[in-house]
């Protein structure tokens, strides 16, 4: 039998940390988010417990709060970890979904935040398909949907001045 005193601690500081993201309260989520995993460390490995999954969640919540406080190496090994487990899983429930997208939209701030935009572009394009084609609510899709197709335009922007001033050889020939 599971400890239940310790998985309904370790939900309830998750549920915490997901609430407090939609409030921009990065701190206490991070603090939540990393409050649940040592929760959960503490049941035997032995119980019908899936901890790497609980981790994965824990982490997709964990990286955007610290992508809102500009860690973004954190951040980005904190997506990492979660996206390891929801990549592998596939198509996942609801309650995974939405933390699938939220790891993946941490990722892109992340790595925008690190100053990798040609990598970032790809990973706000990504947060906004799987956003559009889920069924279910994702809280705070709005937002997520606004901030990722500003960051690409002002990607793209920035990489139009990039552009050298004179044209690359293929260019005559075209």
């Amino acid at each position: 039998m599971k400890p239940l005193k310790e998985v309904a601690g370790a939900y309830l500081a998750l549920s915490d940390a997901q609430r407090q993201l939609l409030e921009s309260n990065y701190d206490d989520a991070a603090a939540n988010c990393r409050k649940a995993m040592e929760i959960s460390r503490t049941m035997p490995p032995e119980e019908a417990f899936d901890h790497a999954g609980f981790d994965a969640f824990c982490h997709a919540g964990l990286a955007e709060a610290l992508a809102g406080l500009g860690s973004f190496d954190e951040a980005l090994r904190s997506a990492d970890k979660a996206l390891h487990h929801f990549n592998r899983r596939g198509e996942l429930n609801q309650d995974e979904g939405k933390l699938w997208i939220s790891a993946v939209y941490s990722r892109a701030l992340a790595l925008d935040g690190l100053g990798r935009a040609e990598e970032a572009a790809p990973e706000f394009r990504k947060t906004i398909e799987m956003i559009d084609e889920r069924k279910g609510e994702t809280p705070g899709k709005e937002r997520m949907k606004e901030v990722a197709a500003a960051r690409i335009t002002k990607i793209g922007a920035s990489n139009q001045h990039k552009k050298p001033g004179y044209k690359a050889w293929w260019e005559f020939w075209s």
